[in-house]
């Protein structure tokens, strides 16, 4: 089972975006920027485009108005989309508010950030996602 799979059971703590009966969004605790989420079907496929096409529509889908309130919530010219899928083998998407393509830069690097930090996050997000 995998970590997110964990996280998507409960059984370990997640900031939680939004959910549905495929989809599980949650803020990435050691953040590129101020509201990175993950969005991650729940079931465990290691390679996102091993997804059926159904599926994998649905997940864009079910994505858009998360980015559109983290854009929203943040000072971003847009909410930046990307597919890296070698952290953890469970296909997974990054949303990340962006004001330039080096803000998708996943080589530097990635603090840790406080609870409190990730609950303000958190409810600024939610504030804004309808």
């Amino acid at each position: 089972m995998t970590i997110f799979s964990r996280i998507i059971n409960g059984e370990i703590p997640a900031y939680k975006i939004a959910e549905n009966e495929k989809f599980f969004a949650f803020l990435d605790i050691s953040p590129l920027r101020e509201g990175h989420t993950l969005v991650v079907p729940k079931i465990e496929v290691d390679n996102l485009f091993d997804l059926d096409e159904e599926y994998l529509s649905e997940l864009l889908v079910f994505a858009r108005p998360i980015a559109k309130a983290i854009e929203k919530a943040f000072r971003c010219d847009r909410c930046g989309i990307s597919v890296i899928g070698l952290e953890v083998p469970h296909a997974h998407v990054h949303l990340i508010p962006i004001n330039n393509a080096n803000d998708l830069n996943f080589t530097q690097h990635k603090p840790k950030v406080s609870e409190l930090k990730l609950k303000e996050v958190q409810e600024k997000i939610l504030k804004h996602l309808s």
